[in-house]
């Protein structure tokens, strides 16, 4: 079985001493791909580092997808939407990521500060046309907002691709976003007794679509598996993914081998990539 984590922070400094140890602990469980996830535009250099590093000297395989985190908006500038296009310009990037709007945290509520996170979203839509590559969404509390903007800017995920990161709504957004194109992104999350609304949501979605609409993913080092918790271990990894593999095995009633292949193409899928599933 082979693995492809569509959403990681393994650039975070947290990971330094340990990064390599964690590569080839990830690639001993099966996973070959590994996405570097931006959030802010003065981290997209140590994202590329990483990714150079990770060439050099190892065989599981870094992806950057730079992009502004609509969480760290009153950090963003337009100074960092044009440093996004030089480096969407100058690196190969696999997407724009992550982006969109989040009012979980009520300082994000605030009129100027919702209006400057609909700017930065719009903003980065556009790159991903000129540049031809999918996007990576963040959601929290936002939903209808984020249909409504992706439908006034035309982004057409079936055309372009794109995924729904760590997917935290109800089954009729699910649902929507999997009509859109957009693939469903699964975190470990999954794994948590507790999130009986999210299991219900994919049940939901996987009885009206099938498979074809989900990726997997750690979005390490938050959300590590209930599993991966034993004996106080809460940071997450991306060899973890495997736990979210099989938590979606017996939620989908299917063997994990079929599973595995399945959400490989699903990412290639998101992606717009061919990579072989090896």
């Amino acid at each position: 079985m082979y693995l492809f984590d569509t959403h990681t922070h393994f650039d975070v400094p947290e990971y330094d001493d340990k990064r390599d140890e964690y590569n080839q602990n990830a690639f001993n469980h099966g996973v070959r791909h590994v996405v570097l996830i931006g959030y802010l535009a003065k981290h997209f250099d140590r994202m590329r580092q990483v990714k150079q590093h990770a060439d050099s000297h190892h065989p599981l395989i870094h992806h950057l997808a730079c992009g502004l985190h609509p969480l760290y908006i009153k950090e963003h500038g337009d100074d960092d939407l044009i440093a996004l296009d030089d480096y969407l310009n100058t690196y190969p990037n696999i997407a724009i990521g992550e982006m969109g709007l989040d009012t979980y945290p009520d300082e994000l509520k605030e009129t100027d500060v919702y209006d400057k996170q609909c700017r930065f979203f719009i903003e980065q839509i556009k790159l991903s046309k000129i540049h031809d590559l999918p996007i990576v969404l963040h959601i929290r509390k936002s939903h209808a907002d984020v249909i409504k903007l992706l439908k006034e800017q035309k982004y057409n995920a079936h055309h372009q691709g794109g995924i729904a990161h760590s997917f935290s709504g109800g089954t009729n957004e699910a649902l929507y976003f999997a009509k859109l194109g957009f693939k469903i992104g699964i975190t470990g999350q999954i794994t948590n007794p507790n999130a009986k609304k999210l299991r219900q949501a994919i049940k939901a979605v996987f009885d009206k679509m099938g498979v074809s609409a989900f990726v997997i993913e750690t979005d390490c080092p938050d959300m590590n598996p209930i599993p991966a918790q034993i004996g106080g271990h809460y940071f997450n990894e991306p060899k973890n993914l495997i736990h979210v593999l099989d938590e979606l095995s017996v939620l989908f009633n299917m063997d994990k081998e079929t599973l595995a292949y399945k959400l490989w193409q699903n990412s290639n899928e998101a992606f717009k990539t061919n990579f072989e599933y090896i």
